[in-house]
């Protein structure tokens, strides 16, 4: 699958809470390093992990369904994006819970790649990016950045 560059326009521009499954606690990790970049560039960041409590401040979420109830308290709205840093085999049980959630939109990370659950979740009216980075793709677009 090729990404759609003016979905990953709108991805960029648009989606403002961005759920993070298997977003890490360890500075070393990209899903840390690029959750906290989303914070910083203005985005409301849900990381989803059931093995520890937060990350940079942010509580975080044992599963999706745990992070949406979340997001519709804190705003009014549920999660826009899910960005995903879990390994190919969990996508497909994260497109179901999407779908059944009603969450817009799919952003699956670096060499995360699943493309039946892909097609499953474009069915459903997900628009997703896949084996991209939310990061490079965003810092390439200074517009976006705050401030800016």
């Amino acid at each position: 699958m090729k990404n759609d560059p003016a979905i990953i326009e709108e991805i960029l521009r648009t989606a403002k809470t961005v759920a993070v499954p298997g977003m890490s606690d360890k500075p070393a990790r990209a899903s840390y390093n690029i959750g906290r970049y989303l914070a910083a560039n203005g985005y409301r960041v849900l990381p989803v992990n059931p093995a520890i409590k937060e990350v940079l401040g942010m509580t975080s979420y044992p599963d999706l369904d745990a992070a949406q109830a979340a997001a519709r308290e804190q705003t009014g709205k549920g999660i826009d994006l899910v960005d995903v840093f879990r390994a190919s085999e969990f996508v497909p049980a994260i497109v179901d819970d999407m779908i059944r959630l009603g969450i817009p939109y799919l952003w699956l990370q670096d060499g995360v790649i699943n493309d039946e659950a892909v097609a499953r979740a474009q069915a459903a009216g997900v628009k997703c990016v896949q084996d991209d980075c939310v990061f490079r793709e965003h810092a390439a677009r200074p517009e976006l950045h705050p401030g800016h």
